[in-house]
């Protein structure tokens, strides 16, 4: 366990992994077992084999659920695929996270939210919230884009769904006023007027200031002007 705990210090993740997995081997019950279990995770994890990190984490929690540490392991395993969800390209470019498939996204969002639920003391419940705060915003982005994607293939009923899926499920997030564009216009081609005036209702009283609305508004100024009786 010394050497294992050595290579991990010194970040040589493949031999820790190495150490870690014979001590388990040969000494599956010692005293050290359920400590490198959480210690052979994070090698995993910072060797970038996130499948091994989870398997590792799942085994451990179902083993142990009563461990001190099992805090840790539910952590671990949003870090995981919080981690999954961002690689080097997007870490550049962080405005570009949400074009990419959000499955991870997602475990890593249910993961930290488990941690918030089961240890709402636990000292990692703070980085978890903000963690999840992004994910959050990431997943509200994620459909709006879809809905976009939908807009520009015509797929008009598609885009309205799925920008009320972003509305429904995550709201208050900074895409919600995206999605109720994307629900006016597609209400808007779809001939249903009524839709679209509840979206755009909704858009004018909660972001007046938005680029679509004060469009509008000009337009509408601009045709009083031709048409000043009311």
């Amino acid at each position: 366990y010394e050497d294992a705990k050595k290579y991990l210090d010194n970040q040589s993740w493949d031999r820790a992994i190495l150490t870690y997995k014979a001590l388990q081997t040969r000494y599956p019950f010692g005293r050290y077992t359920e400590q490198s279990m959480l210690d052979l995770s994070y090698a995993h994890f910072k060797a970038r084999e996130p499948e091994s990190a989870l398997s590792t984490l799942n085994r451990f929690i179902r083993t142990y659920p009563t461990h001190p540490n099992v805090d840790y392991a539910y952590y671990l395993k949003g870090l995981v695929n919080f981690e999954e969800n961002m690689d080097f390209l997007e870490r550049m470019m962080p405005n570009r996270v949400h074009d990419r498939d959000q499955s991870a996204a997602r475990d890593a969002f249910n993961d930290f939210n488990e941690l918030i639920r089961r240890f709402p003391e636990s000292r990692y419940v703070a980085d978890a919230r903000q963690r999840m705060v992004f994910l959050r915003n990431n997943l509200a982005a994620y459909e709006v884009a879809v809905a976009n994607y939908y807009m520009r293939r015509k797929a008009y009923i598609a885009a309205a769904n799925r920008a009320r899926f972003a509305l429904e499920n995550y709201p208050g997030t900074p895409q919600n006023a995206d999605a109720l564009v994307v629900m006016h216009k597609a209400y808007t081609e779809l001939s249903l007027p009524d839709l679209a005036d509840g979206a755009m209702e909704v858009l004018e009283l909660n972001y007046p200031d938005n680029y679509y609305v004060q469009g509008r508004k000009k337009k509408r100024s601009w045709s009083d002007r031709l048409w000043p009786f009311d």
